[in-house]
């Protein structure tokens, strides 16, 4: 089965605590995963546990005692996150038809608060791995329709296996993520925010843009 992963722009050595303060201070927070803006999707897919058990098969898949199914493209180094930190990671989430439901190319998770295939799966990953993963229905959504809030329709139909592609770019404690807290608060009551409106400087530019814009509409 080929695989394409998110596109990611590479990170410098050292900026990812920048990436993280700017996080922070956009007010981004995922206590599940989230939903976008996707046309009506309520058509018929082949039954997950046929899917399941063929995807099985394949070279690389391995399922755990929950039945979660999760391959490693590229080894990642070091420890993995436990329960209680929050990962930052691109994510690309698709039905079996290939749909995508949802995708971001960096995002916090608090891994003990998303759908537990997903909370599974951050706990077997490695800082730096890419992965793929293949969540049944019992340990995402289960059988209900999953509706995108801002247009009603389905985005997520019930019983659907959630397959999704993960760079683990990141993870840090609560403790830590507190500490960047401070860090942004004072950033944003800092002398150059205050002389100027403005975001800090030295973000990522994409986060350095969508932070000036929510600054501006806030205006």
């Amino acid at each position: 089965m080929s695989v394409t992963t998110v596109p990611i722009r590479p990170i410098a050595k050292g900026t990812l605590i920048k990436l993280w303060i700017g996080i922070i201070l956009l007010a981004i927070s995922s206590a599940a995963l989230a939903y976008v803006g996707v046309s009506n999707i309520n058509d018929k897919f082949q039954s997950s546990d046929v899917f399941l058990a063929k995807n099985a098969k394949n070279d690389g898949v391995e399922t755990t005692e929950s039945g979660l199914q999760f391959q490693t493209i590229k080894a990642g180094e070091g420890a993995s996150p436990t329960p209680t930190d929050i990962a930052l990671v691109g994510y690309k989430g698709m039905l079996i038809d290939g749909t995508v439901f949802d995708e971001a190319p960096q995002a916090p998770f608090p891994v003990g608060q998303v759908v537990p295939g997903f909370a599974e799966a951050l706990q077997k990953m490695q800082k730096g791995g890419e992965y793929k993963i293949w969540i049944p229905s019992d340990l995402g959504y289960g059988p209900d329709d999953q509706t995108n809030p801002q247009t009603g329709e389905v985005a997520i139909p019930g019983g659907s296996v959630l397959i999704f592609e993960v760079n683990l770019l990141d993870f840090r404690t609560q403790a830590e993520v507190e500490e960047f807290r401070k860090q942004a608060e004072q950033l944003q009551g800092g002398p150059q925010g205050a002389a100027s409106g403005g975001a800090p400087q030295g973000l990522p530019p994409e986060l350095q843009a969508q932070l000036e814009a929510q600054l501006r509409g806030g205006q």
